[in-house]
């Protein structure tokens, strides 16, 4: 028997056979690693779902950040034809602006379709964009540090303390936020938030400006190999180790008026997030070249990430109306938000729904 058909036969063993189980709680069954080979995309297919091809070629814009480790799986799409198998003539744009434009830019089809960072879409998505949340990406790449010689190892340590962040609309000061508020310290009074640029955050930590800094990957974990910070947090423990914290938003009217397309995208990305996590090395070796980091590095990164956790559906909108309580909990969302309307309203469900 194939490693393959091993693989599909687990999978019906555990009773996760698609005919009896709708696509989004099977791509909640995608953890089962085969080792580091090419993946075989039918079983991408069995996992999310009868594969959508379209029937000719169409052409889309996606925005992604080329710089950060957590869109590897949009380089690998391209790279490895996830997105041509789909019959999808992907034109990606490095998107620079913030994120008030970039949700402009999907909801006015300038661009179709972006991946992001949960924490960061989900307070402008609060002011109506006609952008829909389609899927959760991975994963687990957030980190706070302290100095490795501060004595700070635990995040209820930095009350009263200064954090630094690369701007306070930043996922990952928002992340920290609500765990410091879950650990009993008022993000808003009780900590000071500096800003500084990315490559200057460990520099304010060495120089006593900021007590901690939070940063994603890959400058965050650079930055502690290179130092020998001590990681404080991050948002691969506790109920977080199986929350999204990217994801793939597209245009409203991408949804509504082709469905099918947006269908097709979303299982391209998947099956490619999929090959990533099977894959962390060759996928290191992709992205490497856009991250302009070690692909060593890259590696120990993607096996650290989930990128084999894509919550859909019903999932993907009961994380996204955690986030949203919380995030009302530190401040960030207005008191009368509907969580439950607003997670409705802001998620779609392209495969089954």
């Amino acid at each position: 028997m194939s490693r393959f058909a091993s693989r599909r036969t687990i999978l019906r063993a555990a009773g996760l056979g698609s005919a009896l189980v709708p696509a989004a709680a099977l791509a909640q069954h995608a953890w089962l690693r085969l080792p580091e080979t090419e993946f075989d995309p039918a079983i991408c297919r069995t996992t999310f779902g009868e594969p959508v091809i379209l029937p000719q070629k169409r052409a889309l814009k996606l925005t992604w950040n080329a710089t950060a480790i957590c869109t590897v799986g949009v380089a690998v799409a391209q790279e490895k034809g996830h997105f041509a198998r789909h019959n999808l003539d992907v034109e990606l744009i490095n998107f620079g602006g913030s994120t008030d434009q970039l949700l402009e830019a999907i909801a006015t089809a300038k661009a179709d379709a972006g991946v992001g960072m949960a924490l960061r879409w989900l307070k402008p998505l609060e002011g109506g964009f006609d952008v829909k949340i389609a899927a959760g990406i991975h994963g687990g790449c957030m980190r706070l540090f302290s100095a490795g010689n501060s004595g700070i190892t635990k995040i209820e340590q930095l009350k009263g303390k200064a954090i630094g962040v690369t701007d306070l609309a930043a996922p990952d000061r928002n992340f920290f936020s609500i765990m410091l508020h879950q650990a009993g310290v008022d993000p808003n009074k009780e900590i000071e938030w500096r800003v500084f640029p990315g490559d200057v955050l460990p520099v304010a930590l060495k120089k006593g400006e900021v007590q901690a800094f939070c940063q994603g990957d890959p400058l965050g974990w650079m930055a502690r190999e290179r130092d020998g910070l001590t990681e404080v947090a991050n948002n691969l423990s506790g109920e977080f180790a199986h929350r999204t914290c990217c994801v793939l938003g597209m245009r409203g009217t991408l949804i509504r008026q082709d469905r099918p397309v947006a269908a097709a995208l979303v299982q391209a990305l998947l099956e490619a997030q999929e090959w990533v996590a099977v894959n962390p090395d060759a996928a290191a070796a992709i992205f490497a070249p856009y991250a302009k980091a070690p692909a060593d590095q890259l590696s120990a990164m993607l096996r650290s990430h989930t990128h084999h956790h894509n919550p859909l559906a019903a999932d993907l909108r009961a994380q996204i109306a955690a986030y949203g309580a919380e995030l009302k909990q530190v401040g960030v969302f207005k008191p009368g938000t509907d969580i439950q309307k607003y997670a409705q309203r802001v998620t779609a469900d392209v495969l089954t729904g």
